[in-house]
């Protein structure tokens, strides 16, 4: 069986369990019937269905995101080379042995080879680089008797990066217009000037431009300011949404992943072009592993930063790690960052002040990335994303405990997370942050929570470009910074029955051709 075939009989097997559940309990305890979105549901006919808005707008399929778009299993390889840890730093003897790898031909997978990094402790004094594509970095365990890498200097570095080189550059002459005058969040298809110069597969980006008139209708012009405060300005609001043409029909194209933005002409259309990103490595792997940072006291500042920061990659995966008292986080993905699968790790009593900048547990401001079954304690923003963050992004079945901050978007407008079965002790909101920080405003549109246990949250929507949505959060509704704010879409509100239980694994069952018709009977 191929990894897709195999990749699609474990979901179909998980999501019939996921979403089953209540059924099974029902029958058992005598819970209350399922409760459904009004917006997207199971049909009689055992498909999704999806209900739009007034404007045409639907919550988008956020299932094509992770490793290879969820497709494909994380693989598993033979090890290449393994080494014991030595006395005193073992940066050198690490870096030397990842270099050899990265050495190694490429098979017709994209894969090198694994490093086995054997049971013992060691010291680390600066970042181990990966460069290179078809790398995996294995441990023996992610406990602290297992294979454990400590992060000794007292300066912030990341104790594992991985990262390609160059950006994505624009292929010259391919841009077109796209000349629909409304695009709605959900499709995946739109007109353009002319599809003459593009074919099934290619890489293109559907480019999106920011402009005053819409940084003023949401009123970003208008932050009131406290030192430091900055308005927003157009030229940063340009998003670049990474996609790939399935179809072209035509002047209409197709796309892979959804638009989840509005596009509309009264605020500058929107434009799609063809991109090259040389440098992006892939196949990078990191598995097995406790991570650890060396630390004075509880806030210190200067120490081990992140566990493992991502850039200018795509289609690689981290899984099984254990990052302890890191000052930032156990996994950054950063802007270059795409189709990256994060899969039960756990970020574990942070080390750095509690404010500002600190403790942001799992961080992204990639696009298409999964982090899922995670752990977090003692953060102040546990699964977070930056501003013009590019979606979808899924964070899914993940706790954060002792909370200090709240989970969710964090400023400047990040575009269509998914929120999935969070779990935490602290806060969940999407909401006009206003004047926090430097000018932090809308913190993001089109993000969805779906079957959230929270102790507070805030759902709220800007004036324009989109909607964010609680639906089936359980927890206590607040009012936010900004009371005044347009109240986000809530369904379900307190509901102990939402069904689908997962969004996430029923969009994903749904494109995999699961028949979902039994889910729907008790």
């Amino acid at each position: 069986m191929n990894n897709r075939n195999s990749f699609r009989s474990i979901a179909a097997l998980l999501g019939l369990a996921l979403l089953s559940l209540p059924f099974a309990v029902n029958s058992q305890t005598k819970m209350p019937a399922p409760w459904s979105s009004s917006l997207v549901k199971i049909n009689a006919g055992g498909k999704l269905e999806y209900v739009p808005d007034e404007k045409g707008n639907i919550i988008p399929d956020f299932s094509l995101v992770g490793y290879h778009q969820g497709d494909a299993s994380i693989p598993k390889h033979r090890v290449t080379m393994e080494i014991s840890a030595v006395k005193g730093d073992n940066w050198s003897h690490i870096q030397k042995a990842i270099d050899k790898i990265s050495s190694l031909p490429l098979d017709a997978k994209g894969h090198r080879g694994v490093l086995l990094l054997k049971r013992g402790t060691y010291p680390v004094s600066k970042s181990l680089e990966v460069k290179a594509s078809g790398v995996v970095i294995m441990g023996e365990g992610s406990n602290p008797d297992e294979t454990r890498l400590i992060a000794t200097t007292p300066e912030r570095y990341s104790l594992i990066s991985i990262s390609g080189a160059g950006g994505r550059e624009e292929v010259a002459g391919t841009r077109v217009s796209i000349t629909d005058d409304f695009v709605p969040v959900g499709t995946h298809s739109f007109r353009v000037s002319s599809g003459a110069g593009f074919r099934k597969g290619d890489k293109v980006v559907v480019y999106r431009p920011g402009t005053q008139k819409w940084i003023h209708d949401i009123k970003m012009d208008q932050i009131v300011e406290r030192k430091g405060t900055r308005q927003w300005q157009p030229h940063e609001y340009n998003l670049a949404f990474e996609r790939t043409i399935t179809r072209v029909d035509g002047n209409t194209l197709y796309i892979d992943n959804p638009v989840v933005m509005e596009m509309e002409a009264k605020y500058g259309g929107g434009e799609v072009f063809k991109y090259t990103f040389d440098g992006r490595i892939s196949e990078v792997g990191i598995c097995n592993l406790h991570l650890e940072s060396a630390f004075d006291n509880y806030e210190d500042n200067k120490h081990g930063w992140i566990g493992i920061r991502i850039d200018k990659a795509e289609n690689c995966w981290v899984e099984n790690v254990t990052a302890r008292y890191f000052g930032y986080s156990a996994v950054s993905c950063e802007r270059n960052s795409k189709n990256i699968t994060v899969n039960n790790c756990r970020n574990f009593e942070p080390k750095s002040v509690i404010t500002g900048g600190n403790r942001y547990g799992f961080n992204n401001v990639g696009q298409l990335n999964l982090f899922m079954n995670c752990q977090c304690t003692e953060g102040r923003h546990d699964y977070i994303t930056g501003s013009q963050v590019c979606g979808p992004n899924v964070f899914y079945n993940c706790t954060a405990s002792q909370t200090y901050a709240d989970i969710g978007p964090h400023h400047r407008w990040a575009v269509a997370t998914l929120y999935d079965n969070i779990v935490t002790d602290g806060e969940l909101n999407v909401q006009d942050r206003g004047k926090m920080g430097s000018g932090h405003g809308w913190a993001g549109v089109n993000q969805v929570l779906w079957n959230c246990h929270v102790a507070t949250a805030v759902v709220q929507s800007p004036w324009t470009s989109g909607k964010n949505y609680s639906i089936g959060t359980k927890g206590k509704k607040v009012a936010g910074a900004h009371p005044d704010r347009p109240d986000g879409v809530w369904e379900g509100h307190n509901e102990t029955n939402v069904f689908p239980r997962s969004l996430y694994m029923a969009q994903l069952m749904a494109r995999h051709n699961a028949d979902l018709s039994v889910m729907n009977k008790n």
